[in-house]
């Protein structure tokens, strides 16, 4: 009988060969013949699964999304099942930065798609629906750590969520060297403990 082809499969090696050559070399020199060469097969075969560099970075760009969320998921579930939510924001936030190969990857990847959704308004509205998901993920967060009496009720979650996101701009500054891991460490801790503890409930870590 004929081999039968998993054609997810497929598309998800042709995607982990693009953020290889986003990884290495740029967005610039991610051709849809380089991406083909590092995964290697035919262009052709790239072609067959992608119509165009977009189309192959909106399916990259969905998986490494989806890497990202299943690392965040394998991490908290080594938390305790009542795990506090000022270390579940700090898994949820520490995950979106390049502190190690595999955010790093995705990271880059992330950077990508953003710069091409700048000029592409298909682009833009599909990683606009991503990331309000996500913030308002964040946002649920924040409003039931109020809820529970982990943050002071005076806060606004609204602002609060923003500041927290603002956190992950430190991206370029770790992918520049301007500041290393732990400063980056340090300050979302420090911001964290100031959140936290200003209800009296200091996190256990």
């Amino acid at each position: 009988m004929p081999k039968q082809v998993d054609h997810r499969d497929r598309q998800e090696h042709i995607s982990r060969a693009l953020w290889h050559v986003v990884d290495k070399h740029g967005w610039a020199k991610a051709t849809m013949r380089e991406v083909a060469r590092e995964a290697g097969v035919s262009l052709g075969q790239v072609q067959h699964y992608f119509s165009s560099r977009t189309a192959m970075l909106t399916f990259a760009m969905d998986h490494a999304s989806a890497q990202t969320s299943s690392r965040i998921s394998d991490r908290l579930q080594d938390l305790d099942p009542a795990g506090h939510p000022r270390e579940v924001l700090r898994i949820v936030l520490t995950e979106m930065l390049p502190l190690h190969s595999d955010s790093r990857v995705t990271s880059r990847m992330s950077a990508a798609y953003v710069l091409e959704a700048l000029h592409d308004e298909e682009l833009r509205a599909q990683a606009r629906i991503g990331m309000q998901a996500g913030r308002a993920m964040v946002e649920r967060l924040i409003r039931q750590a109020i809820t529970d009496g982990h943050i002071d009720d005076d806060r606004d979650p609204v602002v609060e969520t923003d500041l927290l996101l603002a956190l992950t701009g430190f991206t370029p500054l770790l992918e520049l060297g301007v500041i290393d891991a732990d400063a980056a460490l340090k300050s979302i801790d420090t911001y964290l403990d100031r959140l936290f503890t200003s209800a009296g409930d200091p996190a256990k870590l």
